[in-house]
């Protein structure tokens, strides 16, 4: 490189160098924010005070501003005028609608992805089933949940086919968003869930489309052998109220 032309360089750097740690700041609080929502700490509904957690932080707000517009822009917060920034609430039917989209683009991609995947496409994936396995052991939720997100990306790419690597890059952001919003309630097995996507990974191994595509549908679709423990909890709940109930109605009273 010529020594003029370096000297630009070195002075385009000098000149954005504050800047540069602006951006930086700002992507620290983006990350701390986005792990707050993802592990409970900031719930829905809750308000986010720009100027609270500058102080708290010992930043400056402009950091901070762009930081909440940045999740605002993905979804997780919502602006509402005259009162400022809430983390959303998604609700159930969200949640549905979300599935009846992923389904049939995680069944193509498990198809056309064990036709063709290569070793080395197998490999990314046993590595963010390992982050996955990594993740339980620390506890580590916020990064449990990027490995998971970032294992269905790779299929969608690893199937070959551009137009489904772009609509699932569509969805992507939403799926993100109601991932970080609705699994602080999951009450199921994490590490069962990670083994769950080990299977995944052998279905594409294995070269079989048909089982790998039905494998894929099940998962999006929520119909997988790893239950969320709400589901089971919910009943002995409703049985225990009504036996409480029944012991009412039948003890003897007082005279």
């Amino acid at each position: 490189m010529a020594s003029n032309a370096s000297g630009g360089f070195v002075s385009t750097l000098a000149t954005n160098k504050d800047r540069f740690r602006k951006t930086l700041i700002s992507d620290q609080v983006y990350e701390l924010l986005r792990q707050a929502v993802v592990e409970g700490d900031l719930a829905p509904n809750d308000r986010v005070v720009e100027s609270e957690i500058a102080r708290r932080l010992g930043v400056s707000q402009a950091p901070v501003r762009e930081a909440v517009k940045r999740l605002a822009r993905e979804g997780l917060f919502m602006h509402v005028p005259r009162r400022g920034h809430f983390v959303v609430e998604i609700s159930s039917q969200d949640a549905e609608y979300a599935r009846q989209v992923r389904e049939p683009l995680e069944s193509l991609a498990a198809q056309l992805a064990a036709e063709h995947i290569t070793e080395e496409q197998l490999a990314e994936l046993d590595a963010q089933v390992e982050r996955m396995h990594q993740a339980v052991g620390t506890n580590d939720v916020s990064s449990f949940r990027d490995a998971d997100i970032e294992f269905h990306t790779l299929v969608s790419q690893f199937a070959g086919n551009p137009f489904l690597a772009r609509m699932w890059e569509v969805i992507e952001p939403s799926l993100r968003t109601l991932r970080a919003i609705s699994d602080p309630l999951f009450d199921g097995d994490r590490r069962a869930m990670a083994d769950e996507h080990g299977r995944l990974v052998g279905l594409l191994r294995s070269r079989e489309p048909a089982k790998a595509a039905q494998a894929f549908a099940d998962h999006a679709a929520g119909r997988g052998p790893v239950p969320d423990a709400r589901e089971t909890k919910q009943p002995r709940k409703k049985a225990a109220a009504a036996k409480r109930t029944t012991s009412r109605k039948t003890a003897p009273t007082s005279d």
